[in-house]
């Protein structure tokens, strides 16, 4: 993935990475460790973290939700959130990257990325699964992840057109940030 590359370019061997809402560990985990990072993958299935053990077994993996992030898992040098905080309303996606930039080092790295739509912890069908989605505009996530302290480095968008006809085409916004330490 093109922002992890980003990140890893500019980390030091052995940094510590958190990644949020891991799932099954790849493509993310894997592309960190890989990199020879020390992994911490958090996320609120079991099953997904039984897999993600499997393929990344180098990495923690932990049943954990963001909104619990706190400092008892130590400081990370950099996040991800790869789609995973769209699965929240947005009040929680705002307290979701506060809990992020509590845990990153002083000018640590955080890469997100959700889906451009306007709406709010909306019910949606996702390849024949109940799911609830929020989505921002490019300006407003912007706003959103500068409101919680970050400073954002580089934007990208891709579009997207799923392998299904269950799921509509969608713009995929991918936005790096360091934390501020003003904040």
């Amino acid at each position: 993935m093109a922002a992890g590359d980003w990140m890893i370019k500019q980390l030091k061997p052995g940094a510590r990475v958190l990644d949020v809402g891991c799932g099954t560990g790849a493509p993310t985990a894997q592309q960190f460790a890989d990199a020879g990072c020390e992994v911490t993958g958090i996320d609120i299935s079991p099953v997904m973290l039984d897999l993600a053990r499997k393929n990344v077994p180098t990495g923690t993996f932990l049943e954990r939700d963001v909104l619990d992030l706190d400092d008892s898992l130590g400081v990370f040098d950099a996040a991800t959130a790869f789609f995973s905080l769209l699965m929240l309303p947005r009040a929680e996606i705002e307290q979701a990257l506060h809990k992020i930039h509590a845990v990153l080092a002083p000018g640590g790295l955080f890469s997100l990325s959700m889906v451009e739509i306007d709406l709010d912890d909306v019910p949606f069908q996702f390849l024949g699964a109940p799911v609830r989605v929020t989505g921002y505009l490019r300006d407003e996530l912007r706003e959103v992840i500068e409101g919680a302290g970050f400073s954002v480095l580089s934007e990208n968008h891709l579009s997207y057109a799923p392998a299904t006809t269950q799921a509509p085409p969608e713009i995929q916004l991918f936005v790096n940030c360091r934390r501020d330490d003003k904040f």
